[in-house]
């Protein structure tokens, strides 16, 4: 029996798009792996372009600037968190007890800093106004919405901004870079932070 016909990289149309698509999620893949082994500063268009198989011309096209690779990357990572949230199997994607998915999604988004911090925080440092970053105030509207659903009694509002401090790109980067905190301790103590705004054992 013949196997099934494979997906196209893109929407229907000419091999140059296939081909630019193709080309966009090897560099992201390829910045995302340099940046987590050297971290974002250390990461020039140039190591991209070699590290993908690909011109520098190429990653100029695609995204303008390093700047710009930078945002696509971060893009990239908040979309597949986000996608994982609304549609991934529990314990963070829905289904599951909603305690259970704040503690998820608080760990998940642990790991994105973790991975992108300095753009994270650059992003934060570059506003006048770091509660309008588009990741902070998403982030926000998660964690509240599942205060909610949990049964949470107490100020929404203010246990919402309590728990989104411990996700700060700019405090979670000093607590692992310059503290020397483990991600497991962060985990623990996201966990017990959420265990006693919810008022459980």
């Amino acid at each position: 029996m013949p196997s099934p016909p494979s997906l196209p990289l893109a929407d229907p149309g000419s091999g140059e798009r296939r081909d630019a698509v193709r080309n966009r999620e090897l560099l992201l893949a390829a910045a995302d792996r340099l940046i987590a082994e050297r971290g974002v500063a250390a990461v020039s268009m140039d190591d991209v372009a070699q590290a993908a198989g690909v011109g520098k011309g190429t990653v100029f096209r695609r995204f303008g600037s390093r700047a710009g690779l930078l945002q696509a990357l971060l893009d990239r990572s908040e979309t597949e968190l986000q996608r994982d949230f609304m549609f991934g199997p529990p314990p963070l994607g829905p289904g599951g007890p909603p305690v259970d998915r704040l503690v998820a999604y608080g760990h998940a988004r642990m790991r994105l800093i973790m991975l992108h911090g300095d753009i994270l925080v650059g992003a934060e440092q570059a506003t006048r106004d770091p509660f309008s970053v588009p990741a902070w105030r998403v982030s926000a509207l998660l964690v509240r919405s599942l205060l909610a659903e949990a049964g949470f009694d107490g100020d929404l509002d203010m246990w919402t901004g309590i728990l989104m401090s411990a996700l700060s790109p700019l405090w979670t980067t000093h607590q692992l870079n310059d503290v020397g905190v483990t991600l497991e301790r962060l985990d623990a103590g996201w966990t017990d932070l959420v265990h006693r705004a919810l008022r459980l054992p």
